[in-house]
């Protein structure tokens, strides 16, 4: 979408679609050779056999402004290990693969536990933090990107806009947040962030006020996208959310690290198309049921350590007038979606508002019951500050897998 107008209390950079990827890419390799640029792709081994995973390697394959590849990989076993080793041997780039469950990595595991300094759950967040924990103790790259690893769509102009804001040295950008249309398939997707976040973030609004967080995460086109990208200061202090509230969760702390104008957000893509989560409206333990609790718990919590004080009648509150706004939204997008040809279940949309309005009220509760509960993990600043040989070991333990679980 062509426009050029700006909305909220961040840069929005958009995409004209008037330069050619071949002269974008030359830039990039020309700021390379001051600020070399990594990616981090943080995946599970199924993704591997899926849809998306060969189409991207197969884009990367064609990208040399990239200096290093760290590939995080969750839920696999030795001889999957090997098979993605052997998989990732075509990137043209130095690349490693993470070993999330094998020995070494448990055994790093082990020692940050006795500290109290490991992550307590497993899943994406758990992989990015280590992703980037090895990164820092490599220290050969100054800029860095990440996307998901199933996205269907995916072309390699994707990254190069996301990772152009941090790694041009003319602009002061810490931290660049993608978005993207999520029209795909004759529908609208995106349901958690048009059904949940907005509708929660205006009803935040009507109760508590005016509030520079609400205004600075409503700013974002697509607060939940996982694609973004940031230099490598940032690294050093952030925290990143244990849970599904990851992409909330680092948000919040661009907020709390950096003044407005370090962080900026651009359009990635015209089509974007990933692995769809089942809404799972019969346990909140699982799907886009759980995500919903999980970020809802992450704004409140935010929202909290500003001055906010909330109790049941103000969760109750919030609950009941989340769920008018968000009803409300269901007829816009049902509208927007019929001018452009489109078709939307209205049925199954306002099920799922239903859903999440039941859940804004348990995340709510769940938040009163338990204030002392810190799902962050801690930063990379504080882990090596605890123990100062850690990235060594990360580093030689990294090494030793691919040596010993080398290609068959």
């Amino acid at each position: 979408m062509g426009d050029f107008y700006q909305n909220g209390v961040i840069t929005t950079l958009h995409n004209f679609a008037q330069r050619p990827l071949e002269d974008m890419e030359a830039e990039l390799l020309e700021f390379s050779r001051v600020r070399p640029m990594g990616l981090v792709l943080p995946c599970l081994y199924s993704e591997l056999e899926g849809p998306a995973m060969e189409n991207i390697v197969a884009e990367l394959c064609k990208v040399s402004y990239l200096s290093k590849i760290v590939i995080g990989l969750d839920r696999a076993t030795e001889e999957q290990y090997r098979k993605a080793r052997e998989f990732f041997s075509v990137l043209p780039q130095d690349h490693v693969v993470l070993w999330n469950d094998g020995p070494r990595l448990r055994e790093l595991d082990q020692s940050l536990k006795k500290l109290g300094l490991e992550p307590n759950q497993m899943g994406k967040g758990r992989n990015v933090w280590y992703c980037f924990g090895y990164l820092m103790a490599d220290n050969s790259v100054e800029a860095i990107a990440l996307h998901d690893c199933d996205i269907v769509t995916y072309n390699r102009e994707l990254l190069a806009r996301l990772v152009y804001p941090v790694a041009n040295p003319g602009f002061n950008y810490e931290f660049c947040k993608g978005y993207y249309s999520r029209v795909a398939n004759g529908t609208i997707n995106g349901r958690v962030c048009r059904l949940l976040v907005t509708p929660l973030l205006r009803a935040l609004r009507m109760i508590i006020g005016p509030h520079d967080y609400l205004d600075f995460l409503d700013s974002f086109r697509y607060a939940l996208a996982g694609e973004f990208s940031m230099r490598m200061d940032v690294l050093r202090d952030i925290r990143i959310p244990s849970d599904w509230g990851l992409e909330i969760g680092v948000l919040s702390e661009m907020k709390r690290n950096y003044s407005l104008n370090r962080i900026c957000q651009v359009d990635i893509a015209n089509t974007y198309d990933h692995k769809h989560q089942d809404v799972s409206f019969e346990d909140a333990s699982t799907g886009l049921s759980r995500m919903s609790v999980d970020i809802s718990k992450a704004i409140f919590r935010k929202l909290a350590t500003t001055g906010v004080v909330f109790s049941q009648e103000t969760i109750r509150t919030i609950k009941a007038t989340y769920y008018r706004v968000a009803l409300d939204f269901v007829e816009t997008y049902h509208n927007d979606a019929r001018i452009n040809g489109l078709t939307l279940d209205i049925h199954k949309e306002e099920k799922a508002v239903e859903l999440f309005a039941e859940n804004v009220m348990n995340a709510g509760m769940y938040f009163l019951d338990r204030p002392r509960e810190t799902p962050f993990i801690p930063s990379w600043t504080r882990v090596n500050s605890a123990l100062p040989e850690l990235g060594g070991s990360f580093l030689k333990a990294v090494a030793e897998d691919m040596q010993e679980y080398g290609i068959k």
